[in-house]
């Protein structure tokens, strides 16, 4: 059993994070912000796929304004995220955002900062110290680690917020380098009592992409590290939140939608097992409730080894198997495999 590290919970919206509650799924809207349709669409797209909150880029004023019209329009909270000009992160609070992302390798004056914080704190607004290893502040000592200069850039900007009386903060310390993504947040769980917002940044393509952030996210989930997390990938925004999804399911953290269990078929298999795994997932995509789903290649051994399946098929010559939590239910022909599964699933949920 997981034991989660205390965090001191926020609240973004009408979402919490941190505290007792779940791990919060997030993504990013990859449109142009100033396009307000397009990133609409979007935005309601990640939140029927399981979005719980979802950010924007705001390069400029017009992209800050869009944000009014944006949450009009939208359900779940709108996090804007703020480089380099102060200013675009106080036009983005007139429009509503319910949190920001401030990247202190970016916007370095105290005086800026302690400006946007004055207006956060005026609406009761959550800050991400958002802290990436690619764009930190030049360190005080050449030979530090990266890890070490990430925690470091993260405690003097706590620091300052503190000192304005504003506590309404998420931490989050991004690298690309998994180890060093790693150490710079087991490094910074035991100094703060704040919410640890998790990714891997930059992670690249779906497959690789997918891997690297299991692994950071996973590894650090599994030590009880994290309120939330984002999977970045060079993808549809939704490919990001059905492989958080998995992560979190992995480690019994959250259960969302449909798991697919498959073997992964070999030469014992009497039938394309793998064609077959493929036509179920895309049936189950459209499917909201936990419900575990198995397809197996062997008629002897598949129920037993699928036993925690709410319900499945195990397929042998010419014939297979449907099980209900190992039990077998009812025996098909191969041609009707797909459409039976289907059948016992749709039993099963009504």
């Amino acid at each position: 059993m997981i034991v989660r590290r205390q965090s001191k919970p926020i609240r973004i919206g009408e979402v919490t994070i941190g505290g007792d509650a779940p791990v919060v799924v997030q993504s990013m809207a990859k449109t142009d912000t100033r396009d307000i349709q397009a990133t609409v669409n979007q935005i309601n797209e990640l939140a029927d796929c399981g979005c719980e909150i979802a950010r924007v880029a705001v390069p400029d004023f017009e992209a800050a304004e869009a944000i009014s019209i944006i949450k009009k329009k939208t359900s779940i909270p709108i996090i804007a995220d703020i480089h380099f000009d102060y200013r675009l992160a106080l036009k983005s609070l007139k429009a509503g955002a319910d949190g920001l992302r401030l990247n202190p390798g970016n916007i370095r004056e105290p005086e800026q900062v302690a400006e946007v914080i004055k207006a956060a704190k005026q609406r009761q607004v959550p800050v991400r110290i958002g802290v990436n290893a690619g764009s930190l502040p030049p360190a005080s000592k050449p030979s530090i680690s990266t890890s070490a200069h990430m925690v470091n850039v993260a405690l003097e900007q706590i620091k300052l917020l503190e000192s304005l009386d504003f506590d309404l903060i998420k931490v989050s310390l991004k690298a690309f380098d998994v180890l060093t993504t790693i150490e710079a947040y087991r490094a910074i769980a035991s100094k703060i009592s704040y919410p640890l917002h998790l990714g891997v940044t930059e992670a690249g393509l779906p497959r690789a992409g997918a891997v690297r952030s299991a692994v950071g996210i996973g590894i650090l989930l599994h030590e009880g590290i994290g309120d939330t997390i984002r999977v970045s990938l060079s993808a549809n925004p939704c490919e990001e939140v059905k492989t958080a999804y998995e992560i979190l399911r992995s480690l019994d953290l959250r259960q969302h939608g449909p798991t697919l269990i498959s073997c992964p078929s070999c030469g014992r298999a009497e039938v394309d097992i793998i064609s077959l795994a493929e036509s179920v997932d895309r049936s189950l995509k459209d499917i909201s409730q936990p419900i575990k789903v198995a397809v197996m290649g062997c008629i002897v051994n598949g129920p037993g080894e699928a036993k925690e399946a709410d319900v499945g098929i195990a397929c042998g010559k010419s014939k297979g198997a449907i099980f209900r939590k190992g039990k077998v239910v009812s025996t098909v022909a191969e041609k009707d495999f797909l459409e039976a599964l289907i059948a016992e699933i749709k039993k099963l949920l009504n």
